[in-house]
């Protein structure tokens, strides 16, 4: 299926395709990004042994993944 998209991508303009690669790829950073800093956050909060952080964030987790 990914190889018939990149097929398709052959017959978009150039610079329109350079710009929709650009923000594939920023979206995926930024979720990468974002997913870290909540496993960070989960981390802390079973260190300090705080149940409600870890539901709250987990569930978080499941909303950027």
């Amino acid at each position: 299926m990914e190889n018939n998209i990149l097929n398709g991508m052959d017959r978009v303009d150039p610079n329109l395709r350079d710009e929709m690669f650009a923000e594939l790829f920023l979206n995926q950073m930024m979720n990468n990004f974002k997913k870290s800093k909540i496993l960070e956050e989960i981390d802390q909060s079973l260190k300090n042994k705080d149940k409600e952080a870890f539901f709250r964030l987990t569930e978080e987790l499941k909303s950027v993944s």
